[in-house]
């Protein structure tokens, strides 16, 4: 038996257990939060030879049927979401399916979109793999996938029975993918807790990321404990919850822009260095919580300029398309501070005219 004493977080309708060891207790944790007939494990190119036949095992002997997608945020499409409906269909998957999402961001997204339109709705349980995942993406109950004109435009809200982490499967990711997962802890930092943010910082500049530790499962444990106040507050991004977006409305633009070349906490990273110059630009942030932004980006190894071959207004232009745009205009979720966001009075979410946007932009380019 796998110790789960580690961290459990309760959401409203379930529960995130972050363990080292806890795939290999996935049959356990799944038996109980989503009972099912069979189970559709979906996955990834470079996930499943790592770990699809071990949550198989941890499985048992009920039915469970691999459908594999390949690796990267390009296939978060609708063309993937037909293509594995279809495979379950000729599967003859029924109502009584249990879909487990085993990969990072992009398979959580994916595998929860499928699982929230699949004969109009099926249990789903997360299994995520990269750090990104474990600490944002597998929580709060977005699915969804990108379309030409930007990322996640088509989705729904579709909360999973259960979250396994595992903290040992980040063994086998590539150092870039896990500096790309810091990024989100950076924000939940930024949005929240100083205090956790300096952890973040101290984290990124003296541990290596390959030295999974106990560090690790509280680094990711208390990410979630932040993110999952917020959706128990804010579960359908009301309010609230857009503070979640610090660094997305531009992270994303920048994506799109790069034909998603850059991972998309590298993105992110970039957008909240963004994000907070524009908070301060505008005034509504304390002088220094830029210079506390870029600082932490640094020292977790991540990327803080545009690409030189990515124009100002071409991200500008990218950002109109952006699902958090209200009647035609772009809003941002901006710091005041570190540890504490801006515009509480206004929803959490703030228009900020074009010409502030393109003039930080103009100044930010690698």
């Amino acid at each position: 038996m796998v110790n789960l004493a580690a961290r459990e977080i309760q959401l409203p309708t379930y529960r995130v257990t972050v363990a080292r060891g806890a795939l290999d207790a996935l049959g356990e944790i799944v038996f109980a939060a989503a009972p099912a007939h069979r189970y559709a494990l979906i996955s990834d190119t470079h996930v499943a030879p790592h770990y699809a036949e071990r949550a198989r095992r941890a499985l048992g002997e009920v039915a469970t049927d691999l459908f594999t997608i390949p690796a990267g945020e390009t296939h978060k499409t609708r063309a993937s979401w037909a293509e594995l409906t279809d495979r379950m269909v000729a599967a003859e998957c029924g109502r009584d399916t249990t879909v487990i999402a085993l990969g990072g961001g992009v398979v959580g997204d994916l595998a929860g979109f499928v699982a929230a339109t699949y004969m109009r709705g099926l249990s789903y349980v997360q299994v995520p793999t990269s750090l990104l995942a474990m600490i944002d993406a597998s929580i709060g109950g977005k699915t969804g996938v990108d379309t030409p004109a930007g990322k996640n435009l088509v989705g729904a809200f579709h909360q999973p029975a259960a979250v396994v982490a595992d903290p040992d499967v980040l063994r086998t990711l590539p150092p870039e993918h896990l500096r790309a997962g810091l990024a989100e802890a950076i924000k939940h930092g930024v949005i929240a807790d100083e205090r956790y943010f300096s952890s973040v910082v101290a984290f990124a500049s003296t541990a290596s990321l390959h030295q999974l530790d106990d560090a690790v499962v509280e680094l990711v444990a208390r990410s979630i404990e932040i993110k999952a106040d917020l959706v128990r507050r804010d579960e359908r991004e009301g309010g609230l919850r857009k503070t979640l977006n610090f660094g997305h409305t531009l992270g994303h633009a920048i994506e799109r822009c790069t034909d998603y070349r850059m991972l998309h906490g590298e993105a992110i990273a970039i957008g909240m260095v963004l994000e907070s110059r524009l908070a301060e630009h505008i005034r509504v942030a304390e002088s220094g919580t830029a210079d506390a932004v870029v600082d932490a980006v640094q020292r977790a190894g991540l990327p803080r300029a545009i690409p030189a071959d990515v124009d100002a207004p071409a991200i500008l232009r990218a950002t109109r398309s952006d699902k958090k745009a209200r009647a035609g205009k772009v809003e941002y979720a901006l710091p005041r501070c570190i540890g504490t966001m801006a515009g509480g009075e206004r929803g959490w979410a703030m228009p900020v005219p074009d010409d502030a946007v393109l003039r930080v932009l103009q100044h930010s380019t690698a």
